[in-house]
């Protein structure tokens, strides 16, 4: 047996095995401080891969310190990779909603200006086509006069600094401290309740 066919053999049977090959879709949410962000959707059931970083703006692989100007247009978002056989799109919408304040278009929580604007990143029509009706459900749902959450394409997601990267786990009373003096979960409790 040549080599090509034994190593064709051995990638139909690793395929078959349950969760090896699993399908992957991807989903970019832009609602403030990344590391919250990244703190809420790497527990969820479903998601595979958590990655904060910036999009939506003008400049090339930009840094933090370029981002944090507000002057790059970028906005600090995470990437999440997630197996749509145990997650749907869907959910995630409304997790990232409810981890949000849908009426501040100026940031989010305690993080102010352009780089911290709550924004949808769609990366296909049927995304968007959800993104857009979810924004609509909310507002027909009476409990908001307006959304200032935009939904927008997806374009070039820039990884952030390691630093960055899952900063809640490698600094858990650092995030603590900031999570609280942000005062994002008091204010989530008060646009979302309980």
């Amino acid at each position: 047996m040549k080599l090509i066919q034994v190593i064709f053999l051995f990638s139909l049977f690793f395929a078959a095995l349950p969760g090896f090959a699993a399908q992957t879709e991807m989903a970019t949410f832009a609602g403030g401080c990344f590391w919250s962000m990244q703190h809420d959707f790497e527990k969820v059931p479903g998601v595979m891969k958590t990655t904060v970083g910036y999009t939506g703006g003008k400049v090339s692989h930009p840094t933090y310190e370029q981002v944090s100007t507000g002057q790059t247009g970028h906005v600090e978002a995470i990437q999440i990779v997630y197996d749509p056989a145990k997650i749907t799109y869907q959910k995630l919408l409304e997790i990232y909603w409810h981890d949000t304040d849908p009426t501040d278009a100026a940031g989010q929580f305690c993080d102010k200006g352009n780089e911290y604007r709550p924004i949808i990143f769609y990366q296909d029509t049927k995304q968007k086509d959800m993104a857009l009706k979810s924004k609509e459900d909310l507002v027909g749902s009476g409990r908001f006069n307006h959304i200032a959450t935009v939904v927008m394409p997806a374009s070039t997601f820039y990884p952030a600094e390691d630093y960055h990267q899952h900063y809640s786990d490698k600094n858990p009373e650092a995030y603590s401290n900031y999570r609280e003096g942000c005062g994002r979960d008091l204010r989530q409790r008060a646009v979302w309740g309980k």
